[in-house]
């Protein structure tokens, strides 16, 4: 089962994560959204598709950045829509 945990707190936990580049991809119905918060920050992958990037917040502390999901993404990545990665100091265990 692999997890994903931020300042003690667990943000997602699946057993069908999809690995792409490096990254796990978490599906959508396995994070606890509520921690979550929209940025303004958009990335433009050549074959993914537009990445959204979220803010984590737990116990009134921000990790800036540390969630991203593409939400519609181009043909070549359609299973990974709606999924999430993590970054910036999030604990990650395949």
């Amino acid at each position: 089962m692999a997890t994903a945990k931020w300042n003690g707190v667990l943000l997602a936990e699946s057993d069908s994560v999809k690995v792409i580049e490096g990254n796990l991809y978490f599906p959508p119905e396995s994070v606890n959204k509520e921690l979550f918060r929209e940025s303004d920050t958009r990335y433009q992958c050549p074959w993914k598709g537009l990445a959204y990037y979220f803010d984590i917040v737990v116990n009134e502390e921000e990790n800036k950045d540390a969630a991203w999901s593409y939400l519609e993404p181009k043909e070549a990545a359609k299973e990974i829509a709606g999924h999430f990665a993590f970054g910036n100091g999030v604990e990650l265990i395949p």
